[in-house]
């Protein structure tokens, strides 16, 4: 009898152990199947166009008059202003955006004899929506120099324009619904490559929105042209299943 019972346990640990590592095994393969994973991305572009234009105009005159550097100036500024009106650039996008005053017998560390002892330079500041304005005055800026006007890109100010496009909030949507897409278009042509399927979005990333110049050369920089292009890159892990 005690034999009988002894057989009986030993059936049923050995039972008990089979069905343990049954489990055991089946969950592994349920999570090795769960960690089989393909990341894909997916890239949206636009091509825009800037939709606002800032331009500084810095001009300077010198003088050891401070009167007759005064009268310089403001005949320096009106020709400014006769000049972005023939332009078409609109007078209430123009104004007076500094005007600094430099006395060199002023500055205790001068060294030398000083020719002029003053320095007086004003900087206009044109802001438009109407960027093709700025573009084109900025083509005839000789027109300037040639009436005299000493222009002068110091200051820490750059000396062209800058060209900026604000809509970038309208595209996104779009461009982010391309990009999954794309997205997703890739990781199913992967998926039947391997004899597979995608299943759920394991993780996601939309990625940032970068604006970048139309022409990708040396020297050329995104806000000085008038022309960009809007690029956006979505990463996104999909779960592979049998």
């Amino acid at each position: 009898m005690n034999g009988s019972k002894g057989v009986v346990g030993a059936l049923l640990l050995a039972v008990g152990i089979a069905l343990a590592g049954w489990f055991v095994g089946h969950g592994f393969l349920k999570g090795r199947a769960a960690d089989r994973f393909v990341t894909v991305k997916g890239v949206a572009e636009r091509d825009v166009k800037a939709d606002l234009a800032l331009w500084p105009l810095r001009f300077v005159a010198t003088n050891d008059d401070l009167a007759q550097a005064q009268a310089r100036v403001r005949l320096s500024h009106d020709e400014c202003l006769s000049f972005l009106g023939k332009q078409g650039i609109d007078p209430a996008s123009i104004e007076v955006q500094r005007l600094d005053v430099t006395d060199l017998l002023a500055n205790p560390y001068r060294s030398g004899p000083i020719e002029s002892r003053y320095i007086i330079s004003e900087t206009l500041m044109v802001r438009t929506n109407t960027p093709d304005s700025v573009a084109k005055a900025s083509q005839a800026i000789g027109e300037l120099v040639e009436a005299g006007v000493v222009l002068s890109s110091e200051g820490g100010m750059e000396s062209g324009p800058t060209y900026l496009f604000t809509g970038l909030n309208t595209l996104k949507p779009e461009m982010i619904a391309e990009a999954t897409a794309q997205a997703r278009r890739a990781a199913e042509q992967f998926a039947r490559d391997s004899g597979s399927q995608i299943g759920r979005i394991r993780q996601a990333n939309q990625g940032v929105f970068e604006i970048l110049p139309r022409d990708r050369a040396p020297g050329f920089s995104e806000t000085g042209q008038l022309f960009k292009t809007v690029r956006v890159v979505s990463t996104v892990d999909y779960y592979l299943k049998d």
